[in-house]
């Protein structure tokens, strides 16, 4: 931040970012309007990313040599090479995990033990379980929707509020869960542990569940009681979901973790014969492909990011900021504010979360708000706004899903009904002003002068008098180490 700081201010660096919005959201719009199904996917935000950094490379003094050293500068940076690998690894688990039935299982053994008189409030707790164990808002929406809303509609319950509580215990999961690229990219982008941010995180997410769950049992039950059908389930197969979470929450290297898992599942798909060698082999691939999007968005905007700083754009940003902060907490909602406005913009809670992560760092330092808290706080907003906004992918394949029933319905139809999501905004707000899930940042404080918590100012002192034995920089790899 100081570097940053230290920067003659310029507006005009910001120009590349305001690129991206306009492209990505502009074209969106046009799509919208013109009735195109998917509207805001139509134009890959990959895409309109690389023409942001074009118009960075153009921006600025120096020549492209030096330009480019500068772009490497912010694309090599360790915490952005972290979250690719993590990224990949997630993928690969979640890939496996499905192929070879986990999937399918959880939302069986879900489905089987809820009665059909709660079943929106039993459809909020499986998503939220299944969202949280796969890290994938998308996955279990896609994979749960199908089957509640064929329930629902014999039922006679509301279809609105049956897929709004489907989206809304997705999107519970997705804040929350340890391999959620969300989760992923707000922890490394402000350098704290990720089972710190859970336990921040979820002392906020939990009461709006419960509070969510007490108005889905009474705003939610059926006028006719409907049996589901066959819902046989093999348990073994949802073990890795299990594991994972378990081991990411004591607090296993993540890395080691996403391993664990992938060869865990891949060796029950093997042992239960739903998975060959080579469907294994093949999953794995699978889910490192299927995060493409994910990894050259955060890689470009690594280096756009380091680019737009050299500029003098995040100084200018946070000299601009500091007019409307007063302090602390209105530091939080301006964090708040700003990944919210940029999920608004780019309809992709982890885009605005590595968007708007690197300003929203400097911000927490300037004000001293605790990382944790920060990572939080993107997490939270971004996953809100999400939830919400229209044109999301959630609601846009929510929607889409219910036509297989013969209905058609509008993703501005669930918005009313997505109350997790509104619910939790007005926790997320209220722990602002009064911090009750602030425990585990008073319990270990913040050092700012090694930036780390306090229970890791020893192993940091030991990894900077080691390189500087080594005469060689420091790295996060030397302080988990």
């Amino acid at each position: 931040m100081e570097n940053n700081l230290q920067k003659k201010s310029s507006g005009a660096a910001l120009i590349p970012f305001l690129v991206f919005i306009v492209i990505y959201l502009g074209a969106g719009l046009i799509l919208q309007a013109q009735g195109v199904e998917m509207a805001f996917y139509q134009f890959p935000s990959v895409t309109a990313m690389f023409i942001a950094v074009l118009v960075a490379f153009c921006m600025g003094k120096g020549s492209i040599n030096e330009k480019f050293s500068i772009f490497a500068k912010g694309a090599a940076n360790e915490n952005v090479l972290t979250m690719l690998i993590i990224y990949i690894l997630a993928g690969a688990f979640s890939s496996v995990a499905a192929a070879m039935g986990g999937r399918d299982a959880t939302v069986n053994m879900g489905l089987s033990l809820v009665p059909v008189q709660f079943l929106a409030a039993g459809i909020f707790v499986i998503a939220a379980f299944m969202g949280t164990a796969t890290g994938t808002s998308m996955g279990t929406v896609s994979a749960i929707i199908p089957i509640a809303v064929g329930v629902a509609d014999k039922g006679g319950l509301s279809l609105p509020l049956v897929v709004g509580a489907c989206v809304g215990g997705a999107m519970f999961g997705d804040n929350l869960s340890m391999i959620s690229d969300t989760t992923i990219a707000a922890t490394k982008t402000q350098g704290c542990e990720m089972r710190d941010k859970f336990k921040v995180n979820f002392l906020i997410a939990l009461p709006a569940a419960i509070v969510t769950i007490i108005v889905l049992l009474v705003a939610g039950r059926p006028e006719t009681v409907t049996a589901i059908g066959d819902l046989s389930y093999n348990f073994v197969k949802i073990i890795p979901y299990l594991a994972v979470f378990i081991l990411a929450l004591v607090g296993m290297n993540v890395f080691l973790v996403l391993t664990i898992g992938i060869f865990t599942a891949g060796i029950i798909g093997m042992a239960t014969s739903s998975l060959g060698l080579f469907d294994f082999a093949q999953a794995i691939w699978s889910g490192f492909t299927g995060m493409n999007e994910v990894f050259f968005l955060t890689l470009f905007c690594g280096g756009m990011a380091e680019l737009i700083a050299h500029n003098g754009g995040i100084a200018w940003l946070i000299e601009k900021l500091r007019h409307m902060m007063k302090g602390n907490k209105s530091a939080q909602i301006g964090i708040a504010a700003l990944v919210s406005l940029v999920d608004c913009a780019t309809a992709n809670n982890t885009v605005a979360i590595v968007v708007s992560g690197n300003v929203a760092r400097d911000m927490s330092h300037e004000y001293k708000v605790d990382p944790r808290r920060t990572a939080s706080l993107l997490d939270i907003f971004s996953c809100i706004l999400q939830g919400v906004i229209p044109y999301g992918a959630q609601l846009l394949v929510a929607a889409s899903l219910t036509t297989a029933y013969g209905i058609a319905m509008s993703p501005a139809e669930i918005v009313p009904y997505m109350w997790y999501c509104w619910i939790l905004a007005i926790f997320g707000i209220l722990s602002v002003f009064v911090p009750f899930a602030d425990g585990v940042c008073r319990k270990n404080p913040w050092n700012w002068e090694y930036d780390v918590a306090e229970s890791g100012v020893e192993a940091k002192k030991a990894a900077m008098a080691a390189a500087q034995a080594a005469e060689r920089p420091i790295s996060n790899v030397d302080v988990e180490a």
